[in-house]
């Protein structure tokens, strides 16, 4: 069974899935009307999450299993965007190159896009060879305050 909860934070509110003791999702959502699930690992989630926003965060130390989502390419993406740094940046060209080649660059965005558990994996963290934030699930403006947020 999956449980959620809905979040307030200053980029929006997020929908914080744990399913077995781990967290399976966290997406940018407008519907909040359900009711919030609590356990250990959700409010974990959200404690850190809270830590993050606050600045007194830099890394998650909340259980995530991705096993059952994605294909094997994008599983690998993910786990190289959640290596990326604090307060650092990588370009998509940088990110396919380390994912299996300077082709890749399409593959790796779509990836990116397809993230099921945003800032905990910084997807955020990946911007344009030229230094322009280029895309976000959650939108640019949302990409841009999170960047912000990690440079302050």
């Amino acid at each position: 069974m999956t449980n959620e909860h809905f979040m307030e934070t200053p980029v929006g509110y997020l929908k914080i899935a744990e399913q077995d003791g781990c967290i399976v999702g966290v997406d940018y959502t407008d519907d909040v009307s359900a009711g919030n699930a609590s356990n250990e690992i959700l409010d974990q989630c959200v404690r850190e999450l809270r830590e993050y926003f606050a600045g007194d965060r830099q890394r998650f130390d909340i259980p995530l299993n991705l096993s059952h989502r994605g294909t094997p390419f994008q599983q690998k993406v993910w786990k190289r965007l959640y290596e990326i740094p604090y307060g650092e940046t990588i370009s998509y060209k940088m990110l396919a190159e380390d994912c299996g080649g300077p082709t890749y660059s399409r593959a790796v965005a779509n990836a990116n896009g397809k993230n099921p558990v945003s800032i905990i994996v910084p997807c955020h963290r990946v911007i344009a060879h030229d230094g322009s934030l280029g895309g976000y699930t959650g939108g640019v403006e949302k990409k841009e305050r999170l960047l912000d947020l990690e440079r302050r």
